[in-house]
């Protein structure tokens, strides 16, 4: 194999972080087609322009999902990278191996492939960088008899992926990893066989802590939440305030809907303000639990900036259970998938399509009656004015109605 010089990927070394030059290097020892990716990826840098087209249509028999076609524009200099394809492996609920399970994945990939992996991408697989084309089927072969499968891409569902929930999280609203899991043999179709306008991802969060940024990703974001009021142990918060927490700083003052107070004596919180964002637990997780009622709230429509820009999910479902065999939510998602089928154009998103067509006529289609946790925003009516007196108007009788026991949020 012909040896790179590569002085410019020599500097991406020489910080005090480990480096992915370091890991294509050790690769390139033995590997014909990591040792040319390293000379194609300094050269790019030298010319400062990208050499690989996406595109081609590889996978393998029965699979629309599950290989991404890469192609190298520079075939004659760099030979090894003509092909360049990416695999995508479905991974275990909340990413837990065994060691033996890993060095299975590493021999069969240096066995076919470059040896270089991304552990994991932004959708969760195991991503398997760089092979040819006639070695897809074998490789399929190898990790599918030993349990493995494709995962998900193209305009098809997903893989889906959760945090860790149960398996090492106290605050878990749900079994974030069994959802995770009947999910993903639940839409065995929509993952491997392309039939979507565009893609769609499903995120399982056990909590608004949102440890794998479902809101900000997943046109689905399942997060965990619970119905009864916050316990607190007065006398863990002022073993906090001891230690050297500013609790009214730290926390008092930063939650977003100010449902909380503290006099140096008693940390009280008004339940019926609360909207379980969880910073207060994560904070002071020693002193208040969440109580009662365990489920999910559910999010549609967040995206990274593609077609539109970047979005959120909103709150579609304030609360459903989540427990199995999960009948309720599978049906909730095939709803969502049917009008979504119906009205979206090529490559657009269901976030996309609930912006231009309203949350009003989503809701309606699946069947969910409008609640006040979907208000994106005041109304922006130049018909409807409320003066000073209605407003005070509407706090006295919110007042009046919480004395009562009447208001409901």
């Amino acid at each position: 194999m012909k040896k790179y010089e590569t002085p410019l990927l020599d500097e991406l070394e020489k910080g005090p972080w480990p480096s992915f030059v370091t890991e294509m290097k050790k690769a390139a020892i033995k590997s014909e087609i990591a040792n040319d990716e390293l000379g194609q990826l300094e050269h790019s840098y030298k010319t400062k322009v990208g050499y690989w087209k996406h595109g081609g249509i590889v996978g393998v028999l029965g699979y629309g999902s599950g290989v991404i076609g890469r192609y190298s524009d520079l075939p004659e200099q760099f030979p090894g990278v003509a092909h360049f394809h990416t695999v995508r492996i479905n991974q275990p609920s909340g990413w837990f191996y065994t060691s033996k399970a890993l060095r299975e994945i590493c021999d069969i990939w240096d066995k076919y492939g470059s040896g270089l992996t991304n552990m994991h991408g932004s959708t969760g697989d195991i991503i398997l960088l760089g092979t040819k084309t006639e070695n897809l089927e074998a490789i399929f072969a190898e990790y599918s008899s030993r349990g493995w499968d494709l995962g998900g891409s193209g305009s098809a569902m997903r893989t889906p992926s959760c945090c860790v929930g149960p398996g090492r999280c106290d605050y878990t609203n749900y079994d974030t990893l069994e959802a995770c899991y009947q999910a993903t043999q639940e839409f065995q179709d929509e993952l491997h066989r392309p039939a979507f306008a565009y893609k769609f991802k499903i995120k399982f969060s056990g909590c608004a802590c949102d440890c794998v940024a479902s809101i900000a990703r997943a046109d689905m974001s399942v997060i965990g939440t619970w119905k009864g009021p916050i316990l607190v142990d007065q006398a863990a918060v002022k073993a906090y305030e001891k230690n050297g927490m500013n609790i009214n700083a730290e926390i008092i003052n930063m939650c977003p809907t100010n449902c909380m107070t503290y006099d140096g004596k008693e940390l009280k919180i008004d339940n019926s303000e609360c909207n379980r964002c969880m910073h207060c637990i994560a904070k002071m997780n020693k002193a208040l639990k969440p109580s009662g009622e365990r489920g999910a709230t559910i999010l549609i429509g967040s995206k990274a900036p593609i077609v539109v820009g970047s979005m959120l999910s909103a709150v579609v479902v304030p609360f459903m259970k989540m427990e199995p065999p999960f009948t309720e939510f599978k049906e909730f998602v095939r709803k969502v998938w049917e009008w979504w089928d119906e009205h979206a154009k090529p490559r657009e998103r269901i976030g996309e399509v609930i912006e231009a067509k309203g949350m009003r006529s989503f809701l309606e289609a699946i069947g969910v009656a409008p609640v006040p946790q979907q208000i994106k925003e005041p109304r922006r009516d130049p018909f409807v004015f409320f003066g000073p007196d209605d407003i005070q108007n509407i706090k006295d009788k919110e007042a009046e109605e919480k004395k009562t026991g009447k208001w409901k949020f």
